[in-house]
């Protein structure tokens, strides 16, 4: 069995991780080097990236097809967790003119893509929770959006990603998932470029 072979057997979750492991760990290592957490500047910075990012992605969180898949979707949703956050640092929105990338998305398989990338963004942000509760920050003021979830981050993933791998799709439409997965790290790309230089 080939490394390709393997790779499309594997579980849509396992897949998706899999072939954007190399821009997801990029990504993450770019965000890092603007060290968004050294002063509040630097991470009102980040919110404006984070608060587009999460705009972006906001309609399919309410695509029927996709609550189908995806129990409880419509209450998963962070941009507004975001944009209070903003707020609170006194920034405002919207921070870019741009139009929501994801509204182009009409793809339910493309959609789950862009889902499983922001929604394990919530996964790896307990590093980021702590770093911000040293700016004094906390899930009630600046850094809502990077609380975890009320059964846990684990848990959460957990269940997200049992409903994706529950999913019936066909190969073609994993294929279009792992689009997704890819068009949202290059976004979230772009808008690290433009708000943390």
């Amino acid at each position: 069995m080939t490394d390709t072979t393997a790779t499309l057997a594997l579980p849509l979750s396992k897949r998706l991780k899999a072939e954007t492991r190399d821009t997801h760990e990029r990504l993450d290592r770019r965000i890092m080097d603007a060290n968004p957490f050294d002063s509040l500047g630097n991470y009102r910075r980040f919110l404006k990236m984070q608060h587009d990012l999460h705009r972006d992605v906001s309609p399919l969180y309410d695509m029927p097809a996709l609550g189908e898949i995806i129990p409880g979707l419509s209450a998963l949703p962070r941009y507004e967790a975001v944009a209070r956050d903003l707020a609170d640092l006194g920034g405002d929105g919207p921070v870019s003119g741009a139009s929501p990338a994801a509204t182009r998305i009409s793809d339910p398989a493309e959609a789950l893509g862009w889902l499983y990338v922001v929604e394990g963004s919530n996964l790896g942000a307990a590093f980021l929770f702590k770093a911000a509760q040293r700016l004094g920050l906390s899930e009630t003021r600046g850094a809502r959006h990077l609380a975890p979830a009320p059964e846990g981050r684990a848990e959460h993933w957990r269940q997200f990603t049992s409903a994706l791998d529950a999913a019936a799709l066909s190969e073609a439409e994993k294929d279009r998932a792992v689009a997704g997965a890819r068009a949202a790290f290059a976004r979230a790309g772009e808008l690290v470029r433009s708000h943390l230089g």
